[in-house]
């Protein structure tokens, strides 16, 4: 019989906070990076969540590249505006933070918008416009990335997945929250399946000959790292499929990631040195908060809203197809469905067990060790 893979929400909460906290970030802002994290995981997006937790978070700070205790600068503020320099340090806490700031702009001017250079991994973005839905605000972010997604007619990374998320708050059980890559792919999702074992899927990557890359997740991953392969933005390699328009997207979210703020993009943004080193990423982010109060009202908002999603789902459906989602639904019906804990895979296992001993929290035994 297999052995059980289930940790319940507290278990993992607490090991996450206490890992983090013993790799140098202060508690609080170890619980702030604990929720973004598990949050994904909680939405059934795994690519972001514990697969997540050692490879991209601890092994960056062990290896010097981004730094535990977060430096939060606020370079120029104005009323609606901010730009800020995180120093490199933890991008959850950093997105937090930045989102506030824009809703709390919102709120008493109408709108607010936050921009950020030198940051880090962020986590999912949907975490943030689930912010400000939640406070009554229409919430916009985005962040550039390692480039690993060619442009239009291109076959080597230029830019990375750059999401453009979006959250209105509605009168359901869950706002509208779009969180999507504009690449047809991302990362996190090839890492999630090299884990597991799957294939890349197809249409994702494009090879150096233009044609359409064709291997295991694993394979497709280091076939990037060589420069041999790369991501296609949303409509996947050239114009047939409508690329353009996922090109068009990933643009404007480098350009906001980087513009109003000075910040580095495209290939400085690699993690790797002169001489293949090790660097850190100095990736940028930008937060929108817009006030549904200062127009008609949360609550008219809400309940326009809610009613625009119902009729939408309420289309007539395809031959065999059971049901029509609205962005959001999916990830709150795993939410209830995940009320038990979160599904860790072998390799996390593994990678869990090791951050445990390592750092001696001889209070954890996970369900697979029984």
């Amino acid at each position: 019989m297999a052995k059980n893979n289930i940790v319940d929400w507290k278990t993992i909460t607490n090991f996450v906070i206490d890992a983090f906290v013993g790799y140098g970030i202060p508690r609080e802002d170890a619980e702030i990076c604990a929720d973004v994290l598990l949050e994904s995981d909680k939405r059934g997006i795994e690519s972001h969540g514990c697969n997540r937790f050692k490879p991209v978070y601890l092994d960056r700070i062990k290896a010097g590249i981004q730094n535990p205790v977060t430096n939060f600068e606020i370079i120029k503020e104005t009323e609606t505006t901010a730009v800020v320099d995180g120093h490199d340090g933890m991008g959850q806490v950093i997105g937090y933070k930045s989102m506030q700031m824009a809703i709390d702009k919102a709120k008493k001017y109408g709108m607010g918008m936050v921009v950020v250079r030198n940051s880090c991994h962020y986590g999912i973005a949907g975490y943030y416009t689930s912010m400000a839905a939640k406070q009554g605000c229409i919430g916009l972010t985005g962040t550039n990335a390692r480039p690993t997604v060619a442009p239009t007619f291109g076959v080597e990374g230029m830019f990375g997945t750059n999401p453009l998320t979006l959250g209105v708050p509605t009168d359901e059980d869950f706002d509208f929250n779009f969180d999507g890559a504009t690449s047809t792919y991302q990362n996190g999702k090839l890492e999630y399946y090299a884990r597991i074992g799957k294939d890349a899927p197809k249409g994702a990557l494009v090879g150096l000959d233009g044609e359409a890359y064709e291997g295991t997740a694993d394979e497709a991953l280091k076939a990037m790292a060589r420069g041999e392969t790369a991501l296609c933005t949303l409509g996947g390699p050239g114009e047939e499929g409508a690329g353009y328009k996922g090109y068009g997207y990933a643009m404007f979210v480098e350009l906001l990631s980087a513009v109003l703020q000075d910040g580095n993009y495209g290939k400085a943004l690699t993690g790797k040195g002169e001489n293949g080193e090790k660097v850190p990423f100095h990736l940028g982010h930008f937060f929108i908060a817009i006030d549904t109060d200062h127009f008609l009202g949360e609550d008219v908002c809400r309940k326009k809203a809610g009613d625009i999603l119902r009729e939408v789902r309420s289309a007539k459906k395809a031959p065999g197809a059971e049901r029509i989602y609205t962005a959001g639904e999916k990830e709150h019906e795993v939410r209830l469905a995940r009320e038990a804990g979160v599904p860790i895979n072998e390799s996390v296992q593994k990678e869990m067990e090791a951050v445990r001993d390592e750092l001696g929290l001889t209070q954890y035994k996970f369900p697979w060790e029984d």
